[in-house]
This record gives structure tokens, sequence and C-alpha cells, in this order.
């Protein structure tokens, strides 16, 4: 995948089919020179077994196809990077994955339009509480989809047009407020 958006998504689509009903998404752009990325979610989680197995792209847990890219792809983007993947998970209680890419390295992909995965997320899975926290330097943004339904009413549905819309407009906002804040440091 070019973005490391498009992984993200892939990854949180992976966290959604294993009956998570909540993902905390963590974005940093520089953690001690590494853009790392965490996501975290209380879904079926995994055996030791498929765990050891996971990088495989012929070990997939999809009953529509034989091959699992998803995991082979962030790993082998991270480490042409100079970073790594990191995933714990325990049955019954969740995943975690990390992510790191070193920050400057010329292969590293570019961060692409995280706010477009946010939107697509909140829009197709109206029950997930989803949790995002976006970091660069010392700024931050953080939003949580059953925060914002509390203040708009229970009846919000991301995917009507006029959400979507303002959604699309305030998570740009917010992101591009970190993100200026800290170039302006």
């Amino acid at each position: 995948m070019r973005e490391i958006a498009l992984h993200i998504l892939d990854l949180i689509q992976n966290s959604i089919a294993a009956s998570s009903k909540k993902v905390f998404l963590d974005v940093n752009e520089d953690e001690e020179g590494y853009f790392v990325f965490r996501i975290c979610d209380n879904g079926k989680g995994m055996s030791d077994e498929l765990l050891q197995k996971i990088r495989d792209p012929f070990v997939t847990t999809r009953l529509t196809r034989d091959i699992g890219l998803g995991i082979p792809f962030i790993a082998m983007s991270t480490e042409q990077s100079g970073g790594h993947l990191t995933i714990r998970s325990k049955e019954g209680v969740g995943t975690t994955i990390e992510a790191a890419f070193l920050r400057d390295h010329l292969d590293r992909p570019p961060l692409g339009d995280l706010a477009a995965t946010i939107r697509v997320i909140l829009a197709t899975n109206p029950d997930l509480q989803f949790i995002v926290r976006y970091r660069y330097g010392n700024n931050c943004f953080e939003f949580d989809s059953l925060a914002v339904k509390e203040m708009l009413g229970e009846e919000i549905d991301f995917s009507f047009p006029e959400v979507y819309l303002w959604l699309d407009a305030y998570l740009k906002q917010e992101i591009s407020k970190v993100r200026n804040e800290q170039e302006a440091t």
C-alpha cells in the first residue's frame, strides 16, 4: 500500500472482523525519530499459534480467500523504512499492533488521508466506539466517537451526508492544526 492511512484502514477492518466493539488508534508523527501508529482493540484476539504465523501471507482467518496480505505488507513496509512491527494478542481480550517507521527514512510511505480513513470507519461501523489520538511533537488531537454521539445525540449517524461532510472538515482542521503548531515550533 502506498499510504500509511490505507494500512491503518485495513488493520482496523481486521479488528472489526474480530468482533471489536472498541478500537483505539494512536498516531504519532514523531516518537523519538519514528513515525508510529498503534491500534488496540477489544476483539476476540488470537491464539499463540496464530500469532506466531500471522506474518505469513498464506495464513488468514478469512473464509472468502486463502491469502492474507495486510500484516505481511505492513511488516515489509516498516522493515524497509528502518522500523518494526509488533503484534500482541490474547484470546478473548484483544489485539495491539504497533507499526514504527523511521520518520525521515526515504522509503517511509506518506501518511495519506487519515481523515478519510477515520470517516470511512465511522460511517460504516455505527456501533463501534472509535477513539483516535493524533500527535506530533507536544501537540495532540483526540476524537472519541462515543463522546461525539453523547454530545450531538445518540441518533447521530456518521454516514448522513451533512454529518459526513462536517466530520471531514473537522478532522482535517484538527489534524492540520496539530501539524501547523508543530511546524511553527
